[in-house]
């Protein structure tokens, strides 16, 4: 038997001995190492994704760990391989499919969502979604290759040049990635950000962070500019207050790069859209490329992923860290150790 984290209702999680699966043909067994838990993960633990996912589920898309079997016609990968999932299972027929959006497909399995995901000891998954690590990177670095994706497809779809001016919304995990990438393509950043540990977190990153509470942040940016206003905002917040300042911020054709999940419409300032022309994107997810250049960032330290990292707990602790992350408080990232020594079991 193995053991997994499972969602069986709102506010409620269970950890459960299940049967091992064996990796079919194209597919791949795994032990996965270490699993972070993300926003999404919280979303899905509050009940407000009820009508997507399907209780009982095992949660967690964001994960480092080793492969230990190969099924039927894979090649390239053997037990041992150090790993990191790109976890998305597209049907290759749609229209976003066959327009090469394979990653927004229109009947994407979203594993770890819409299928069972990596908070377990071991996890079947199509070879397809392997992506390598390399031998120099610590599992614990590497669980966080998932959300620099993100942050790395965000920065892309915003067209982030260097020497301009970035302001990101929303200094959590992704806000702090979305930055550190943005910083990586020779922009200049600030964070806006309430909490003190975030914003002292990024302050020790070399970047630089406001309190929205404290200051007048489109005035603080038109100071910076010159009166010029950003050319890139990123909405990272969620919070119907921080579409407010992302718009308010942004010069004369500015792009407006919507990251966070928001669960209800907002308002939206539109007489500016158009008084300044600006453009407002959309990033979702992210595509090989994106996790392939994760990869590297994390590697060579553009990313000190280590630094954002707050806590380890062994997987029968994890739902105890899914409340100290809806708590608050000082947490940035809380990884889940799925490994055997963790948890005193084998699979």
């Amino acid at each position: 038997m193995t053991l997994a984290v499972r969602y069986t209702a709102a506010r409620t999680l269970d950890t459960a001995s299940v049967e091992p699966s064996e990796p079919g043909p194209g597919e791949v067994l795994l032990a996965p190492a270490f699993v972070g838990i993300c926003g999404t993960d919280l979303h899905i633990f509050h009940g407000d994704m009820d009508a997507r996912v399907a209780a009982p589920a095992v949660l967690g898309h964001e994960m480092s760990g080793r492969v230990v079997r190969v099924g039927a016609g894979v090649e390239g990968w053997q037990p041992g391989d150090a790993v990191t999932v790109m976890p998305l299972r597209w049907d290759g027929t749609c229209p976003a499919c066959l327009s090469g959006h394979q990653h927004v497909c229109q009947q994407l399995d979203f594993i770890g969502i819409d299928s069972p995901g990596a908070m377990q000891q071991r996890w079947v998954v199509p070879a397809s979604t392997l992506v390598r690590l390399p031998d120099s990177v610590a599992l614990e670095r590497a669980a966080l290759v998932e959300p620099t994706a993100v942050a790395v497809h965000d920065v892309g779809r915003a067209g982030v040049g260097r020497g301009e001016k970035v302001v990101v919304v929303g200094g959590g995990p992704v806000g702090i990635l979305i930055a550190l990438v943005a910083r990586a393509a020779g922009a200049e950043v600030r964070v806006v950000e309430l909490s003190a540990h975030r914003r002292a977190l990024a302050e020790e990153l070399g970047l630089t962070a406001w309190d929205p509470a404290a200051e007048d942040v489109p005035k603080s940016v038109q100071e910076w500019t010159g009166g010029a206003g950003a050319e890139v905002a990123f909405e990272v917040s969620g919070a119907a207050g921080g579409v407010e300042t992302a718009v308010d911020v942004l010069g004369v054709r500015g792009r407006l790069c919507l990251v966070a999940i928001h669960p209800r419409p907002r308002e939206v300032n539109l007489h500016r859209f158009f008084w300044r022309e600006l453009t407002l994107v959309g990033a979702r997810l992210y595509d090989r490329s994106d996790f392939e250049r994760a990869v590297t960032l994390v590697a060579d330290g553009t990313i000190p992923a280590e630094r954002l990292i707050s806590r380890i707990v062994p997987l029968s602790q994890a739902p105890a860290a899914f409340e100290a992350l809806e708590a608050g408080g000082d947490m940035m990232k809380i990884l889940v150790d799925c490994t055997d020594d963790a948890q005193g079991a084998t699979a």
